[in-house]
């Protein structure tokens, strides 16, 4: 596997995480691969063949070729069809809701075709450019021009909601919201409301989310840690707070975690 990552254009750095590419030569004997919530939102363009995405144990969908990935709160499997070639943009959590008007609620655990959340005549032809660029490169140039003309003041995400986000991020998803508030409990309805609307999730939601990233890199990047000192360290309760919020995420348990095929992907990108 090829994962590289690419910083954005200084105007865009505060709303986009990174670009990222993908390349998995193609394998006649691939896994499943179960995909964990990370937090953020992607726009993603299938390069390659196509990937299945499954709704159920034996039952898939083929992945839109051009799509926005929203925030997911549970696991997902996916399963490529061949060579992986894919190129996609990481927004922070917040990000994305500067670019489109429809509620980012909506987009929510599920792809998203970009031709439904743009002017389809312009969602394809920015698809086609992508297709056609010689390089990566050119394809970062392509996808920042697209986002600089859409960048809209009139929607910046209301403070309230970057303040709650940023916190949440600086204290790898640990800072109740009451401290956040400043202990004025009168915002946290306007709160509730605002981060639904702008991130997709609620401010719980994506707490827990970004508290198992820290966990979870901690277990990929500390090999023989044990997992009480991990649970103490990202500020779980205890060990068993830890091993219900892993499984809630990923499906499986952390020693099951490590190793699994089905593990693989996931595993590059948190490493």
């Amino acid at each position: 596997m090829d994962y590289q990552t690419f910083q954005p254009h200084p105007d865009l750095e505060s709303l986009i995480s990174c670009y990222w590419t993908l390349e998995v030569p193609a394998d006649n004997d691939s896994q499943k691969q179960r995909i964990v919530p990370d937090g953020c939102i992607e726009m993603a363009f299938i390069l390659g063949d196509d990937i299945k995405r499954y709704i159920s144990e034996d039952e898939f969908i083929l992945q839109p070729r051009a799509m926005i990935l929203g925030q997911t709160i549970e696991p997902f499997f996916i399963e490529p069809t061949g060579y992986v070639n894919t190129f996609a943009i990481r927004f922070y959590p917040y990000g994305f809701a500067n670019f489109v008007t429809e509620p980012i609620k909506k987009l929510a655990n599920k792809e998203t075709p970009l031709a439904s959340l743009f002017e389809e005549k312009i969602a394809k032809e920015l698809e086609q450019k992508i297709i056609r660029a010689k390089d990566v490169k050119q394809r970062i140039e392509i996808i920042e021009g697209f986002l600089l003309e859409r960048l809209n003041d009139k929607s910046t995400v209301e403070n309230i909601v970057k303040t709650t986000v940023n916190a949440l991020l600086s204290t790898n998803g640990n800072a109740p919201i009451k401290t956040i508030l400043k202990d004025d409990l009168s915002k946290r309805r306007q709160l509730e409301r605002n981060f639904e609307k702008q991130i997709g999730i609620s401010p719980k939601q994506l707490g827990k989310v970004i508290r198992l990233q820290t966990a979870l890199k901690m277990l990929l990047n500390k090999e023989g840690e044990s997992l009480t000192n991990i649970a103490y360290e990202s500020e779980y309760y205890d060990q068993a707070h830890f091993i219900k919020d892993f499984k809630e995420f990923t499906g499986t348990n952390p020693k099951e975690f490590l190793g699994n095929e089905n593990m693989t992907l996931s595993t590059l990108f948190y490493k």
